[in-house]
């Protein structure tokens, strides 16, 4: 039986991730919830929603709070805050991303 390989994850910094926003697709390799914030910024809710309930995980569930957020389910979201263990944003979207998507990409 073959061996199956282990996925790699693409190593990549906030700014190479900001910069590949431009892209026609996410850049491959990245995790579920990073991932999740490259469709939302480029306006694919769903697939960002999609993305970010990929794993049941406390950087999954901080996404899926802001994209609850962003919508303005803020009930919903502040369920996702919860499971993630963080406290309900209150920063416009675009500095809730950017928190996000920083502290994402720098544990990595």
């Amino acid at each position: 039986m073959a061996k199956t390989a282990p996925r790699k994850t693409h190593r990549m910094g906030y700014a190479g991730f900001k910069a590949s926003l431009t892209d026609s697709a996410p850049p491959a390799g990245l995790t579920p919830a990073v991932e999740a914030l490259w469709y939302a910024a480029n306006g694919f809710w769903e697939r960002a929603h999609d993305a970010a309930q990929k794993r049941d995980d406390k950087a999954g569930a901080w996404v899926h709070a802001y994209l609850h957020r962003m919508e303005g389910d803020e009930e919903n979201a502040r369920y996702w805050y919860g499971r993630a263990g963080r406290p309900v944003a209150t920063a416009n979207n675009a500095a809730e991303w950017e928190e996000i998507a920083r502290a994402l990409l720098s544990s990595r």
